[in-house]
């Protein structure tokens, strides 16, 4: 029984500092919608048709988006989350 806490609390242990490393990854990145590739969106879209990465089917859809590194999204042409959903509006 010991042998098998100290198991899962170690099993627990390295889990959790996968998250945190996740999490601090994504703080040097943002959302910028308008730029992905068709079949390389990371996440769910605005329009909620999809939840999963990889299935956009067109470039540069306004609700499609990617992690790009923090400042860089409006270099590349993209747009904030609330750009995006202002756009799909009209």
């Amino acid at each position: 029984m010991n042998q098998r806490l100290v198991l899962s609390s170690a099993l627990a242990s390295v889990l959790a500092m996968g998250l945190v490393s996740q999490a601090t990854a994504q703080d040097k990145k943002e959302k910028c919608y308008g730029i992905a590739k068709a079949g390389q969106n990371d996440c769910g879209n605005l329009a909620g048709t999809h939840s999963c990465a990889g299935q956009s089917k067109v470039d540069n859809d306004i609700g499609e988006w990617k992690y790009v590194a923090t400042g860089t999204c409006k270099q590349m042409g993209g747009k904030s989350a609330e750009e995006a959903k202002a756009a799909m509006k009209k």
